[in-house]
């Protein structure tokens, strides 16, 4: 096997980077977490450009078809660049809608022919919950569509559902870009039965891949920022990437994020439940640790807003518990290992 990206992969990854890399990304981040979406939307409308939300829609509504390993190496590059907004949830929403659409009956497309092609162009947000996943919805007043799964198998819009109306008043957050709210539970029915349950178990499975690659994206990049950092500051005449304590430090922090690494592959490859959740928990503890090393060796600084690497530093514990906390993660492999 292959265990590598193909270089048309590849060519993609790099394309989000460079994109990603021009785009005045920490500034967006700033003005999302102010309440201020222009430019996190005019971000957003550059991504979709690139086809990347059409990675997790169905060819018949615009989309390329359900390409899981290209969706996570361009999520890794979302994460390393700490893209703001509801990117995971407009992807699994896009999951949802077309796995529906795949298992009705013919003609029974109406959700995902509505909504599918605004959310491959880029010209809607989508944030969702799911049976198994949070109760709150990640920047739902900043979505057009906020769509709801219950536990009885109803597929809903969430009332007032574009203008933040009915969603409850966002909860405060470790990261101020990113605002959760509890929608409200008598919007729109647009579906309902069994197999909404099983689209809602195959959209919960790539919000937690796609989250787990926006894992190992925020360690990356907070671990390649302190090794710059380390570099430059000097003490007793020396930089102080040179103690061995700083170099042990840096280096568990880079077996963490490379051990996770091939689980993430591995789980994008075959999206079995338990692989998704064996890498969810690597990268996101990886990225928590890549969190915790940056922070004790930036020193003071790193507790400064006016930093960058605070905006990073605030997604890597809200992004390792969202979608499969690491008690929720080790239950599922466990629970494979029981079997």
């Amino acid at each position: 096997m292959r265990f590598l990206p193909t270089g048309e992969q590849s060519d993609f990854a790099r394309t989000l980077h460079d994109l990603l890399g021009a785009s005045q990304v920490p500034a967006a981040v700033r003005a999302w977490g102010a309440g201020e979406h222009g430019p996190g939307r005019a971000l957003w409308s550059r991504l979709a450009g690139t086809g990347l939300f059409a990675l997790a829609a169905d060819e018949a509504y615009d989309g390329a078809g359900l390409l899981p390993v290209e969706a996570a190496l361009g999520f890794v590059e979302l994460g390393r660049a700490g893209v703001p907004g509801p990117v995971v949830e407009t992807a699994a929403a896009a999951v949802l809608l077309s796995e529906l659409a795949r298992l009705g009956e013919e003609g029974d497309d109406g959700p995902a022919k509505r909504f599918l092609p605004e959310l491959v162009a880029g010209e809607a947000l989508a944030t969702l919950t799911l049976p198994g996943g949070s109760p709150y919805a990640l920047d739902a007043d900043a979505a057009a569509y906020c769509f709801t799964v219950s536990a009885a198998g109803e597929l809903r819009l969430a009332r007032g559902a574009g203008a933040g109306a009915g969603a409850g008043e966002p909860l405060r957050s470790t990261d101020p870009a990113r605002r959760l709210s509890r929608p409200a539970a008598d919007g729109e029915l647009l579906a309902a039965g069994p197999r909404v349950l099983a689209a809602a178990g195959t959209a919960l499975g790539w919000a937690r891949l796609l989250t787990a690659a926006q894992c190992l994206g925020v360690g990356e990049a907070l671990l390649a920022s302190t090794v710059q950092y380390v570099k430059q500051r000097t003490q007793f005449g020396t930089p102080i990437g040179g103690f061995q304590a700083v170099k042990h430090r840096l280096a568990d922090t880079l077996l963490a994020l490379e051990f996770a690494r091939p689980l993430l592959w591995a789980a994008a490859l075959g999206l079995a439940p338990w692989e998704v959740a064996a890498a969810k928990l690597a990268a996101g503890e990886a990225a928590y640790a890549a969190a915790m090393t940056a922070l004790q060796l930036h020193g003071a600084v790193g507790y400064t807003e006016e930093l960058d690497l605070s905006l990073w530093l605030r997604k890597a514990r809200p992004l390792r518990d969202a979608w499969g906390s690491p008690a929720a993660c080790r239950a599922a492999v466990l629970q494979e290992r029981e079997r």
